[in-house]
């Protein structure tokens, strides 16, 4: 499996951006995906994740502001980001995972991860 990410870069508070992973190697509408995020000196933490049905979950900290969507014709998951704040400041991942009940849990296939830079 492979993921490609992109669409990060450097937005003033209260923008936005569209973060895309195309993905290729596996079945893609029978996999769960998933965006993480991991800020400087941090951890990497789970933003949202996105079944094959397009059933869709998300963090405390950015529901409402961020949305995923997937489209598998394309087999290229989607992170829409409104509202950005600079505690947003992170690399983004994406990840090709399933979900145990409503745990997403991720595999060991990963993005290359995309910048974005949330200035206040």
């Amino acid at each position: 499996v492979q993921l490609q990410a992109s669409g990060g870069g450097l937005v003033q508070a209260g923008g936005s951006l569209k973060l895309s992973c195309a993905a290729s190697g596996t079945t893609f509408s029978g996999v769960s995906m998933a965006w993480y995020r991991q800020a400087p000196e941090k951890q990497r933490d789970l933003v949202a994740s996105i079944r094959g049905s397009g059933t869709a979950d998300y963090s405390y900290d950015v529901k409402g502001r961020f949305t995923i969507s997937r489209d598998n014709v394309k087999n290229t998951v989607y992170l829409q980001m409104n509202s950005l704040k600079p505690e947003d400041t992170a690399v983004y991942y994406c990840n090709a995972g399933d979900h145990i009940g409503v745990y997403y849990r991720p595999s060991k296939y990963w993005g290359q991860g995309t910048k974005v830079t949330v200035s206040s």
